[in-house]
């Protein structure tokens, strides 16, 4: 007796050479927080918050950063679509909301749309 699998179902129509019936894959669910994400240094250089990759590096690394409120020290740390980050660039600081991860280094109105600045206090 053949153990059914949990979250396969059968294809319609599809069978095997021997006459059984074929299974599709269950859909992947991606949990909340666990969607595709980038590098933040990467994400940094794409959107133009940092002039170079090392520099942004160098930004993770000094840890004048937070990723929804947790401060930053690496610069592989993984950030997501709908992330609030919070960076301190010269004397001011800068809060931003990730709308969606670019895919390079674009034109600075590209790269303005990947992301948007809050106001504090507001």
């Amino acid at each position: 007796m053949a153990v059914p699998l949990r979250g396969w179902r059968p294809c319609s129509g599809a069978r095997s050479r021997d006459g059984a019936a074929l299974l599709t894959a269950p859909t992947p669910t991606v949990a909340a927080g666990h969607g595709p994400a980038q590098r933040i240094d990467k994400f940094l250089w794409f959107v133009r918050l940092a002039r170079s990759r090392s520099g942004a590096q160098a930004m993770a690394e000094r840890g004048i950063m937070r990723v929804n409120g947790r401060r930053i020290d690496r610069a592989h740390s993984p950030v997501r679509v709908g992330d609030l980050l919070t960076l301190a660039l010269g004397d001011r600081v800068r809060v931003v909301r990730v709308l969606r991860l670019p895919d390079r280094r674009g034109a600075a109105d590209e790269a303005a749309e990947c992301f948007e600045e809050l106001q504090l206090g507001a």
